[in-house]
C-alpha cells in the first residue's frame, strides 16, 4: 500500500542584489560575446559571391558558391599636416594645396577612371540581360502560373514581385548610365 507524503515546495524570492548581479553579469558576457564575434569577421575576410539571379554580394564568408576572396590591403590612418588644420581652418588648404599633398600620376588615374568604366559598362549589361529576363517571365503582368502556385493570391505575389523587380532594375539601369556619364 502506498503512503501518501507531503511536498513542501520551496519558494524563491529574489532580492534587487540578484537582479542587478546578473544584468552586470550579462552585460559582461554580451561584451564578451561581441568581441569574439568581431574578432571572427575580421579574421574570415572579405568575399564577393555571384548569386543565381546575378546580383552581387559581399559577404564574410566564402560559404556559398560562386565566392571569391577579395584581397583587401589595410586601411591607411593619415595623419594631418599640421595642428592650425585640426583647429578648422581648413579654408586655406583646400583652395590651394601645398607640396605635402599626395598626387596621383596621370597615367595612372587614367588607367583608374578606365577601370571603372568598364566596370560600369559590365554592371549595365549584366543588368540589362536581368531585365530582359524579368521582362520575358512578367509577359505583360500574365506570366504563367507555376505547379507551386495553386493558391492565386500565391501567383499575384509573384507578379507583384516581378513588377517591383523590373521596376528595381530599371532604376538601376538609370543610375548606372548617370554615373558613366559623369565620367564622360
Amino acid at each position: 500500500m502506498r503512503t501518501s507524503k507531503s511536498v513542501t515546495q520551496m519558494s524563491f524570492t529574489p532580492t534587487y542584489s540578484f537582479f542587478a548581479e546578473s544584468r552586470q553579469l550579462m552585460k559582461i558576457l554580451s561584451t564578451l560575446f561581441m568581441l569574439l564575434f568581431l574578432s571572427e569577421l575580421r579574421a574570415e575576410g572579405i568575399y564577393i559571391c555571384s548569386m543565381p539571379n546575378g546580383s552581387r554580394e559581399y559577404r564574410n564568408t566564402g560559404d556559398v558558391k560562386g565566392c571569391k576572396k577579395l584581397n583587401v590591403e589595410a586601411v591607411s590612418v593619415i595623419p594631418s599636416g599640421s595642428a592650425g588644420n585640426a583647429s578648422g581652418d581648413r579654408s586655406k588648404n583646400s583652395a590651394a594645396p601645398d607640396g605635402s599633398f599626395a598626387r596621383i600620376d596621370n597615367m595612372i588615374q587614367k588607367r583608374r577612371d578606365q577601370d571603372r568604366m568598364q566596370i560600369l559598362l559590365d554592371e549595365v549589361k549584366r543588368e540589362e540581360s536581368r531585365l530582359i529576363e524579368l521582362k520575358q517571365e512578367y509577359q505583360n503582368g500574365e506570366p504563367e502560373r507555376l505547379g507551386s502556385e495553386r493558391n492565386y493570391a500565391k501567383y499575384l505575389e509573384r507578379v507583384a514581385q516581378l513588377k517591383e523587380d523590373i521596376q528595381r532594375s530599371e532604376k538601376n539601369i538609370e543610375a548606372l548610365k548617370r554615373e558613366i556619364s559623369t565620367l564622360k
